[in-house]
């Protein structure tokens, strides 16, 4: 290739790097104009976020966040591991260790599992491919959430309620189903023993010397700085989604749509006051949940920001749990009502 070629085309990557920049600060400006314009607006919108984390994210996150950093600290990865192997290498073809994010994903909720993924992905007992592959079906929306805020304050119905949550955490399973074949860890043929599992979880013990009271200290810390980071991220696309919201004049509908596909608690709000039937409510509420939004999806994303665990795989798995969930739910919503 020619110098002059090789010229033209540094040339050409320099000028597309310039154009990205200048696209960037006008976005920048621009939302700060909407910011400076439209100020009690944005106001609304950041004490909206404000409310989210305070009522839902903090409460349902917290405790778990803690407990779970002291459970690792106590050997519960080395006992669930050795206990649950089997069930995990012939169903979902991974390490017994992947058991201990999809045990606290299940009762959390999201983020939670990019979390306990990363930690796990730090000490070295899951590889990128393994964290890559149970990240994308340990996408469980918090059952508190569902139960309480979706079910009884949106939607006014616990039976509905409790049929959401049935098809998002089937979903989620049919997804690793899926996913089986992604990545396949290397399966060991001992037996699973109790004793082992027990003798492990006494030396994971052992190896710490801080006494509980740091550990504590050092867990809060930890949790805090997780939960202030996911705080803000929420803050920010609630911002933007009422920026969009007020420069486009869409119907309630897709408003609610939109809403949801950026972010999920404000998008599933929007669901429970439109004027439409509640199996359809609920079918958009179980897709929102399933999906994420983007604030949740940009979550997962600074939590894994410098691992080499694939993002790809992930959005691609919850565009399908979206669509999965959402069908069983139309399919089986009219039997429910019935029965209950």
């Amino acid at each position: 290739m020619s110098s002059f070629n090789i010229e033209y085309r540094n040339h050409g990557d320099f000028m597309k790097k310039i154009i990205i920049s200048i696209i960037i600060m006008c976005l920048l400006l621009f939302i700060g104009t909407q910011i400076l314009t439209e100020s009690n607006m944005i106001l609304k919108s950041v004490v909206f976020s404000f409310q989210i984390w305070q009522n839902n994210i903090f409460p349902s996150l917290f405790p778990f966040f803690v407990l779970s950093e002291l459970l690792q600290y106590y050997g519960f990865i080395e006992l669930v591991s050795e206990l649950c192997k089997g069930v995990m290498q012939k169903v979902f073809k991974l390490n017994g260790e992947c058991a201990f994010i999809l045990i606290l994903s299940l009762i959390s909720g999201f983020p939670s599992n990019a979390k306990y993924t990363r930690e796990l992905y730090e000490k070295g007992l899951i590889n990128e491919r393994e964290g890559t592959k149970i990240l994308t079906f340990t996408h469980f929306s918090n059952p508190l959430f569902i139960l309480g805020t979706i079910a009884l304050l949106f939607l006014n119905n616990k039976e509905v309620g409790l049929l959401i949550l049935l098809c998002h955490y089937l979903g989620n399973i049919i997804i690793g189903l899926i996913f089986r074949n992604y990545d396949v860890s290397e399966p060991t043929h001992e037996k699973v023993s109790l004793k082992r599992a027990i003798l492990k979880m006494h030396e994971k013990r052992m190896q710490h010397t801080e006494n509980f009271g740091q550990m504590i200290v050092r867990t809060i810390m930890n949790t805090i700085n997780t939960l202030l980071m996911i705080l803000g991220i929420v803050t920010v696309f609630l911002v933007i989604t009422s920026i969009i919201s007020h420069l486009l004049p869409l119907g309630s509908y897709y408003q609610s749509l939109l809403n949801g596909f950026v972010e999920m608690t404000q998008g599933l709000k929007y669901v429970s006051i439109l004027e439409i039937p509640l199996k359809l409510k609920a079918v958009l509420s179980v897709m929102i949940i399933s999906f994420g939004g983007l604030s949740v999806h940009m979550q997962i994303f600074s939590i894994l920001s410098d691992t080499k665990i694939k993002y790809l795989p992930f959005l691609t798995a919850r565009i399908m749990h979206a669509l999965i969930s959402s069908f069983l739910l139309y399919i089986s919503f009219d039997l429910w009502t019935y029965l209950l």
